[in-house]
């Protein structure tokens, strides 16, 4: 019996997030409401606060059920034990394109959290997440790019947190606009052809 209502908790809380989910990406998040996440769903405002403190809880919940592309790509760029981390990043950003295209659910939740987001007071914690794996992202980046150059795969020359910096938003801003307009371009042809241009562009010797 016990089992049998955990289990049940955890369907009444999946039923939740799939159901904020559809609602965000309609609405927008600050115009969505507890109240309309439970009539949508067919549960009652407590059955959300049984499970979430609030809005701003249950929306990193629901971000939370899935790796968007920017934050899994610079994750281990920076381990010592690749023999190139450039190149791992390249084949991670390229996968980022490429699963951006292809899940449905990690697009519209890639939507969510740049398109139908605003920042106000009660959404302040989803902008703190926003910013924290940001930065994450950002300093893997720049320690895989610190140690290309104490390879000698890039030149001395180069910049480690603006080259990073670089990468995030060439990426970031590849797909926020294919997800404005997905018939504009092949995002993940046209984004490997501007990543390797970048990447080319880097790599470039200068004064060592």
């Amino acid at each position: 019996m016990v089992r049998r209502t955990k289990e049940e908790a955890q369907a009444t809380r999946k039923l939740i997030l799939d159901t904020a989910e559809v609602v965000f990406h309609e609405q927008g998040v600050s115009r969505s409401t507890l109240n309309e996440i439970a009539q949508a769903a067919g549960l009652t405002r407590g059955a959300i606060y049984w499970h979430f403190k609030d809005k701003a809880d249950l929306f990193n919940a629901m971000m939370d059920r899935v790796t968007l592309p920017l934050e899994e790509t610079a994750y281990k760029s920076d381990d010592e034990g690749l023999a190139d981390p450039v190149a791992f990043m390249r084949d991670n950003f390229i996968h980022a394109l490429r699963l951006t295209v292809e899940s449905p659910q990690v697009r519209r939740v890639f939507e969510i959290a740049t398109h139908k987001v605003e920042y106000v007071d009660e959404t302040k914690a989803v902008r703190d997440r926003h910013l924290a794996i940001r930065d994450k992202c950002l300093a893997h980046a720049q320690r895989g790019i610190s140690l290309a150059i104490r390879r000698g795969l890039l030149p001395k020359r180069i910049p480690a947190k603006a080259a990073a910096i670089g990468l995030h938003a060439l990426i970031d801003g590849l797909i926020q606009n294919w997800m404005l307009d997905p018939e504009a371009f092949d995002l993940v042809k046209t984004g490997q052809q501007v990543l390797d241009t970048y990447l080319a562009g880097l790599a470039v010797p200068g004064d060592q």
